[in-house]
């Protein structure tokens, strides 16, 4: 039985829930139930089914804008290790890295097995505009040493933007690219989570920090707008779950005191 399985770290001490939740062997416990078996994010069981050369271009581009996202989460969470104002933000920073690298292998695994030769080249032809743009936002954020505004656009604003948009994928996907999809959004539940607590905590001790936060939430909306539409049309959500996604990011802005 894990340590997961265990108890519920919930039931700890503040600083002991942090030291259980942040630690190496918590994401340890957590990610072995749900990888093990499971090469390249896929079960050996699961069947590839065929893919009409329409569906099999979507989904192309689809991956490979997930896998532009991926690589601004390992880049950003890379920097803000160095950044983290403590051990256990240092610790968590590092499983992130992990599980971002996880995440940007398997999506280019996938688009191999689809018959794409060279991902990188394709992940730049068809990478969209306005997520190439929030990537350059967050990491000047890093680059700028602001721990609190990173975390933010990058453990708030993308991953609650992933998770949103993976979970519905899922619900639709081939059956390869569902179970991909599975072990990443366990990671994104994870690494929203954190975000959000961290920067709930924070703010509860300096609540002016909010001021500066919407400010920089409104110069990344017009870029957030931009890849939820594009990624949503991607993978073919209609209108009404488009309308309920948007719903649940806003929800988690409002969490925090930022709309």
């Amino acid at each position: 039985m894990s340590v997961v399985d265990e108890f519920d770290p919930h039931a700890l001490a503040e600083q002991d829930f942090l030291d259980e939740v942040h630690s190496f062997q918590f994401w340890f416990d957590s990610v072995e139930g749900y990888l093990s078996d499971r090469p390249y994010g896929r079960l050996e069981t699961t069947v590839d089914e065929p893919i009409d050369d329409a569906r099999r271009e979507r989904l192309i581009t689809t991956l490979c804008n997930y896998s532009v996202g991926e690589t601004a989460a390992l880049e950003g969470a890379a920097g803000l290790v160095q950044l983290a104002p403590d051990r256990n933000s240092k610790i968590f920073m590092a499983t992130q890295v992990a599980d971002e690298a996880r995440h940007l292998e398997v999506f280019l695994h996938r688009l191999r097995e689809l018959g794409v030769a060279d991902p990188e080249a394709e992940i730049e032809r068809r990478a969209q505009p306005a997520l190439v743009d929030f990537k350059g936002a967050l990491l000047d954020l890093v680059a700028e040493g602001d721990w609190q505004a990173a975390v933010f656009a990058q453990n708030v604003v993308l991953e609650t933007m992933e998770y949103t948009v993976f979970r519905l994928h899922a619900a639709n996907a081939d059956p390869v690219t569902r179970d991909v999809l599975a072990g990443v959004i366990s990671d994104e539940r994870r690494h929203a989570g954190f975000g959000e607590n961290d920067l709930g905590r924070s703010l509860a001790a300096d609540p002016s920090g909010r001021a500066r936060l919407r400010e920089i939430r409104t110069g990344l909306d017009a870029m957030v707008v931009g890849v939820f539409e594009a990624a949503l049309a991607d993978i073919g959500a209609p209108a009404g779950e488009r309308s309920q996604l948007a719903h649940e990011y806003l929800d988690t802005i409002e969490r925090l005191g930022l709309t």
